[in-house]
């Protein structure tokens, strides 16, 4: 991947997990959507800088043939990618929304479980469909187009 097509996969992962995450959370929780706003932001922020560090690193260590990989190469990548961000997540939560670092935990174990599910689905729809791909390509045909 290119770093212009690295960040447009963390921008489009990120902005579609908020966009379902936080009406979801704030419906479980309780808590006010702006107050899960300003967590899902922060969180985003730091793992959209991780996303990218730990993409780079992966794909060094088991190849840039993203479409080729097994179910267990995705499960391994899912794992390590969420298990990097909860050491830094459950504080955060916690301070943010003054809850207890307990209740940080239990809310963060529902954000792991969606985003266990949500990294996993999201990365073979986007090595199966390449959206990037897609994108470059139109812009280059309307660019020919307007030429003629």
């Amino acid at each position: 991947m290119s770093v212009k097509e690295r960040i447009f996969h963390a921008v489009v992962f990120e902005l579609t997990a908020l966009a379902i995450l936080i009406p979801l959370s704030a419906l479980i929780t309780g808590q006010g959507g702006g107050d899960l706003a300003m967590v899902g932001a922060g969180l985003s922020l730091l793992a959209v800088v991780w996303n990218y560090q730990y993409n780079i690193l992966f794909d060094r260590l088991f190849g840039s043939d993203r479409s080729g990989r097994s179910a267990k190469i995705r499960l391994l990548h899912t794992t390590g990618f969420e298990g990097g961000l909860v050491f830094v997540s459950i504080p955060a939560i916690a301070w943010i929304l003054e809850i207890t670092l307990w209740q940080a935990l239990i809310l963060d174990i529902g954000f792991l479980v969606f985003f266990f599910i949500y990294t996993m689905v999201f990365n073979w729809c986007y090595d199966k469909w390449q959206p990037y791909k897609l994108l470059s390509l139109r812009s280059e045909a309307q660019k020919s187009d307007e030429l003629k």
